[in-house]
């Protein structure tokens, strides 16, 4: 049963507006810091804006050969504090902003590792990492120094146009023409950022899924002799992202130019006005300086607010590729009611169930149905795509079913709190898998609470001492990505342990001794045994030797169930399984 991670209240339904509400989400969890940074710049800000006045004083003393002491006092005064303040408070605010990617990337990890089976089958893991890591990096200056620092640059400017309209109205008014006109520019220039770094992000995130699909069969595209058609893809990709790349440059170069010359020619016919009504004696040079130093340092607010404009565009492209992982199908752990269970082995049954991976896929399963009920041992057989490790999915309820009824211990599967269920199934999968870590940390993965002996006593039921004597650091030895520098029976001797050591109540072996020598197989397959006498055990199995131990056999084919018995009962009476088991071995599949 899958359903979407719930957002919170503050999500909204208007999409244009629903980033802005979800970088608030996230900003306001660290509202007190970021309220204290964004003052202590906002107060920087203020000082620099008393410079200009203060200048003007200077300038006036000097006219009427009073004393300077006070005026430069208080001028150097404000520049120390004023620096003070400012080198502060972006501090702060960088500091919140790493506090606010380290919430955004644990929700969204959380997100991400509860994604469903289904939703990780069709997406590009690599582009799930770029969400993780470039997008959310972009969010940590837009959430903290941009939102603050452009709202800190608006009230700069608003503080410095008021005393510029209190010096002089004839040069406010020209002034205020090329601030309309930046203002204009950048509602025009402010989309196209945003749909730039969208583009932009979305090619990066493709490179790493080209890299990620690479590294996950290394091997191969070794053997294949396919590094230079594969570093040609690579290419392809890094060229796309450079040249989207580029266009977000060049939009933010534009922004940048577009307002740092309104601010120019403003300068410029400011001066000439201004020097005229000097010469003209309908203005004091001190009041035509303290406009100049009050337009020059308006070019600071005016920069920063554009670049905040900027930056925001980007952490709005980031947040709305960050915020679609929580649209996607996750898993509900908590979900269900509570059902108590016991802790002997757990009874199973497939009722009339049917199955097909997606909408256009052909069914895998049409109408299963049997039981496994108590200890035991029952093997799954039949040819290739008769859908054997599909069961196994499907009680893992890694997939929903289409129609009928898989249960435990007489509870659907989807009534059981997911937790619970795999909490009781050991579960060994086709190709053993084996994680980067240490060996110690893979064995205790789905039992975190085992103790030292009962570790020791797996490793020698599943026949890994020999390895982990071989090992310069023994358990806490690392084993490479993926377990690389183990053999494939070594890997499957890890998975099986591992799967032992959680003491499951139902345990799921898919054809778990595949990659063993004879000795090891048949070392294994008793131990397989023993635990069979203890639980429910269900393998599926593509060698004769395992088959022939097994209590019941369910023949699938093409989807369904065609015969359950035991190996005698169906040499006799099934022309399927005869053939097969004339064969000696049960083809592998991946269904």
């Amino acid at each position: 049963m899958t359903d979407a991670i719930e957002t919170p209240a503050e999500a909204p339904a208007d999409e244009g507006r629903a980033p802005l509400r979800r970088l608030w989400f996230y900003a306001r969890q660290h509202l007190p810091l970021l309220i204290t940074g964004g003052t202590l710049a906002f107060l920087g800000g203020l000082i620099g804006l008393v410079q200009p006045i203060v200048a003007m004083d200077v300038i006036e003393s000097l006219e009427t050969g009073e004393s300077l002491r006070n005026p430069l006092l208080i001028l150097v005064a404000a520049v120390l504090v004023g620096g003070a303040l400012e080198a502060f408070g972006p501090y702060l605010m960088q500091r919140t902003g790493q506090d606010i990617v380290l919430t955004v990337r644990r929700r969204l990890v959380g997100s991400l590792v509860r994604l469903t089976i289904a939703e990780v089958d069709r997406l590009k893991p690599g582009d799930l990492v770029s969400r993780l890591t470039s997008d959310t990096n972009l969010l940590r200056t837009v959430a903290s120094t941009t939102v603050i620092g452009g709202t800190t640059a608006v009230f700069m400017l608003l503080g410095g146009i008021a005393l510029m309209a209190w010096i002089d109205l004839v040069l406010f008014g020209t002034t205020m023409a090329m601030i309309v006109l930046v203002s204009i520019i950048m509602t025009l220039i402010m989309p196209r950022i945003r749909n730039a770094t969208t583009a932009s992000q979305a090619a990066l995130g493709e490179m790493g899924s080209i890299l990620e699909r690479i590294f996950s069969a290394f091997r191969t595209v070794k053997a294949s002799g396919a590094e230079d058609i594969e570093i040609g893809k690579l290419d392809v990709a890094a060229r796309e992202a450079r040249d989207k790349g580029v266009m977000v440059a060049v939009w933010e170069a534009l922004a940048g130019v577009m307002a740092w010359l309104p601010v120019n020619v403003a300068f410029l016919i400011v001066l000439g006005v201004g020097g005229a009504r000097v010469a003209a004696g309908t203005m004091t040079i001190s009041s035509l300086i303290g406009f100049l130093l009050l337009l020059f340092y308006l070019m600071g607010p005016i920069s920063s607010l554009v670049a905040a404009l900027s930056q925001l565009q980007t952490g709005l492209a980031a947040i709305r590729r960050v915020e679609t992982v929580a649209d996607l199908a996750h898993e509900q752990p908590s979900n269900g009611a509570s059902i108590s269970a016991n802790n002997g082995p757990a009874l199973l049954s497939f009722d009339n169930v049917t199955f097909g991976y997606g909408p256009g896929l052909p069914q895998v399963h049409h109408g299963v149905s049997f039981e496994a009920s108590g200890t035991g041992l029952t093997a799954l057989v039949g040819p290739s795509g008769a859908g054997k490790t599909t069961v196994f999915s499907l009680i893992e309820r890694f997939y929903p079913v289409t129609s009928g009824e898989v249960r435990v211990d007489g509870t659907r599967v989807e009534d059981w709190p997911l937790a619970a269920l795999r909490g009781m199934i050991g579960y060994v999968e086709q190709d053993a898998p084996v994680l980067h870590g240490t060996l110690r940390e893979n064995l205790l993965m789905a039992a975190p609470d085992a103790t030292e002996a009962e570790l020791a006593e797996i490793v020698k039921r599943a026949r890994l001492t020999e390895l982990v004597a071989s090992l310069p650091d023994g358990l806490d030895s690392a084993i490479g990505y993926r377990g690389m520098t183990l053999s494939g029976g070594e890997r499957q001797r890890v998975a099986i342990a591992r799967a032992l050591l959680r003491k499951p109540r139902l345990l799921l072996l898919d054809e778990a001794t595949s990659q063993l020598d004879a000795a090891n197989e048949a070392a294994l397959k008793q131990t397989m045994l023993d635990a069979a006498d203890r639980t429910n055990v269900i393998v599926v199995a593509h060698r004769l030797s395992t088959v022939t131990s097994a209590n019941q056999i369910v023949v699938l084919d093409a989807g369904r169930v065609r015969a359950v018995g035991s190996h005698t009962e169906l040499v006799a009476t099934d022309e399927l399984y005869r053939d097969l088991a004339a064969s000696q071995l049960l083809t592998a599949d991946s269904h």
